[in-house]
């Protein structure tokens, strides 16, 4: 097969992310010398050098900005579209991105010709929908998925046979710091809680120190190998969801290799939509959620950045917001900010005010719980000196005395 059959110059195409990014195909369109096609994706492993080589002869629009992207983001060859990971399916399906082209990562067809979109269902499934042409690597390592994330050979206009591992994103070993962080949130939580959890170091902590709670659920964009961990250990039974009981529910899966044989035709872990599995109401549907999220800065008011460094985007808007809202409207609910109060360089994240060009990505008024090494607040029904007051009480000891005169002093221009 040639791909330059199908893909050409002046179109749109959708390329699979995550764990599922469809390195054969991508090595082709390199290889074939396609140039002028405007890419769409959230965040991708392709293989090194891919990524240069693409954004050199096409144009990439990130719907979530990877760190293989980072550098490259020139808003020319490289550009960025905020946006709730729960609506970009919509995108797709109401044309107001009219795909192409769909380039997707599968599995082998079972005895009935039905193949898996795997480990990223997220908005694959409304870009393979919605496209007018699919072109799929099928991969014998690819697992195969129950849920949303089903595709009939019939709907693959050409494909590629190839046997080969996924990408692999291991965890990172906990420092002192996250693991006091997580040691605060496991505080908070209650045994048959509902947990999601964004992606990173502290995350992960507060999941690692949840192995002593019973009864626990996965509703979550994503999920890894600390999640792994604790459905092994039994801690997550998802016996009291609403939603899904007995189901361990996302959207899409990374890690390592160990996570995907998991995965494996295990009818407890499903991936589904993102316009589903992040959508508020159906979040909130479980009682006790518990959204677990991360930041680059807070200021004094609550106000998140989590998607740039002032105007450098590093991230996305993701779902962040979906599970913010979905877990303060759950009965019993607990949205939670957990977050280093300084970052690798000493630099401080809890702030009087957000740098120039920050992205807000989470509203004052969806903050609730916050949490750094040094505590748990909840700012639910505080007012701004009262927060301001709270969030200083979290940032790092040293930064404190200039928070309480910055914010005095801003108090004054009020």
């Amino acid at each position: 097969m040639k791909l330059s059959w199908y893909l050409k110059s002046g179109q749109k195409a959708f390329v699979h992310g995550g764990a599922a990014t469809p390195n054969a195909l991508l090595k082709m369109v390199i290889d074939e010398g396609i140039t002028g096609v405007e890419m769409y994706h959230l965040h991708t492993e392709t293989h090194p050098g891919y990524a240069q080589k693409l954004a050199e002869k096409n144009h990439i629009i990130s719907l979530f900005v990877g760190r293989n992207y980072r550098k490259l983001l020139d808003y020319d060859n490289v550009d960025y579209l905020p946006c709730f990971l729960s609506e970009i399916p919509e995108l797709f399906r109401r044309r107001k991105i009219d795909l192409d082209v769909a380039l997707v990562h599968v599995s082998p067809p079972d005895a009935h010709g039905y193949c898996s979109l795997g480990t990223s269902v997220d908005c694959a499934r409304a870009a393979v929908e919605s496209a007018k042409v699919v072109i799929a690597q099928v991969n014998k390592q690819m697992p195969r998925v129950h849920g949303d994330g089903i595709i009939h050979m019939s709907k693959i206009h050409a494909h590629i046979e190839i046997d080969e591992p996924l990408p692999e994103v291991p965890s990172k070993p906990l420092n002192d710091v996250a693991i006091k962080i997580g040691t605060h949130v496991a505080g908070l939580v209650e045994n048959g809680s509902t947990i999601q959890a964004g992606i990173g170091g502290v995350p992960d902590a507060c999941l690692a120190a949840l192995k002593g709670h019973k009864n626990l659920g996965i509703h979550s964009e994503m999920w890894s190998d600390h999640a792994m961990a604790l459905i092994e250990s039994g801690a997550v039974d998802n016996s009291k969801k609403v939603v899904h009981p007995g189901k361990t529910v996302s959207t899409f899966v990374t890690g390592s290799k160990r996570v995907y044989d998991f995965l494996h035709d295990n009818p407890s872990a499903i991936q589904l939509e993102a316009s589903y599995v992040n959508q508020p109401n159906v979040i909130a549907r479980n009682p006790r959620v518990v959204a677990i999220n991360s930041c680059v800065e807070m200021d004094l008011t609550g106000q998140v950045c989590a998607d740039s460094v002032g105007h450098r985007i590093i991230s996305g808007v993701g779902g962040q917001m979906d599970f913010m809202r979905g877990a303060a409207l759950s009965h019993g609910g607990l949205p939670i900010m957990a977050f280093t109060s300084r970052t690798e360089k000493c630099e401080p994240r809890i702030v009087a005010t957000l740098k120039p060009g920050s992205g807000v990505v989470t509203t004052r008024s969806h903050v609730h719980w916050v949490v750094t090494e040094f505590g748990a607040r909840d700012l639910a029904g505080l007012s701004l000196s009262k927060r301001a007051k709270a969030l200083t009480e979290l940032a790092h000891p040293d930064d404190r005395e200039k928070l309480q005169r910055e914010f005095h002093e801003l108090s004054k221009r009020l």
